[in-house]
């Protein structure tokens, strides 16, 4: 089946408003930056996004952020977006923060068809007894807290152990990148992009995929293939300029050593005679 569309912007026209989005990416690095704009162009509202984190002030989810297009958050931590934190702390988003293993696993149970689990991770806290302020009003106080989490002691090798029950998170639409796809919709990452793109295209119900390189079918080696076609619905064909539209989201930089002498490089290091 050929799953290619002509358009992101025909890719994403049937997400309705208040819909659920699980969205790929790790800081900026593997977001869907264009199927995000995509949305953010057609005007869709009241979206809850998960994802692990909001992009930056002008970049990716923080688009959609500081046009008010979110009205809630499933992620893992704030991060650079000002406004992410501005918005929380005013009351203006829901935000519900999870750890980020939990986020993965909830993610990858979601398209699994599990339907929860248990881990260790929180058990003791406010991830478990409930009381994390999720919303606030515009005075700074809570309105909405999370609720307390089912346990259960397991008998481990090391002993009984507590754990929390965590549910699965299945959305309406995945939205993923990927560095090659082809046209049954197998994808491929490449490095640090194989972040949370795989299980946003796992949890979601239709997930929608840019891809960076379109290929025919039967030139992906399936060995090389990080998420199978059967996860993905819609695969929209970057232009060579969108592929290459990637930010960074801290630029770090050192002055560049000067070169040593041969005779002191060689002390330096005990190569001499």
């Amino acid at each position: 089946m050929d799953k290619v569309v002509t358009s992101a912007a025909d890719a994403v026209a049937d997400i309705p408003d208040g819909a659920t989005l699980a969205v790929g990416g790790f800081g900026l690095c593997g977001i869907p930056s264009v199927l995000i704009d995509a949305v953010l162009q057609a005007g869709t509202t009241d979206l809850q996004a998960v994802s692990n984190n909001c992009g930056v002030d002008d970049w990716g989810l923080g688009r959609l952020l500081v046009e008010k297009r979110l009205r809630r958050m499933i992620s893992s931590y704030v991060g650079e977006n000002k406004e992410f934190a501005r918005q929380y702390l005013s009351g203006e988003l829901e935000v519900e923060l999870t750890p980020q293993g939990t986020l993965a696993e909830r993610m990858r149970a979601g398209g699994s068809g599990i339907p929860g689990f248990y881990t260790a991770t929180g058990v003791g806290t406010q991830v478990a007894e409930g009381g994390l302020p999720w919303k606030y009003d515009d005075s700074g106080n809570v309105i909405v807290s999370s609720p307390p989490k089912e346990t259960r002691v397991f008998s481990t090798a090391e002993g009984e152990k507590e754990y929390v029950l965590e549910e699965a998170i299945v959305a309406d639409f995945g939205l993923v990148r990927a560095w090659k796809g082809d046209r049954h919709g197998n994808l491929v990452y490449r490095d640090s992009a194989r972040n949370f793109n795989p299980l946003a295209a796992m949890c979601g119900r239709v997930t929608i995929a840019e891809v960076e390189e379109l290929v025919e079918p039967g030139e992906l080696d399936p060995n090389d293939v990080h998420t199978p076609g059967v996860y993905v619905q819609r695969v929209v064909a970057l232009t060579p300029e969108q592929a290459a539209d990637k930010r960074i989201e801290r630029v770090t930089t050192r002055p560049r050593p000067t070169a040593a002498a041969p005779a002191e490089d060689a002390a330096t290091h005990g190569l001499g005679g």
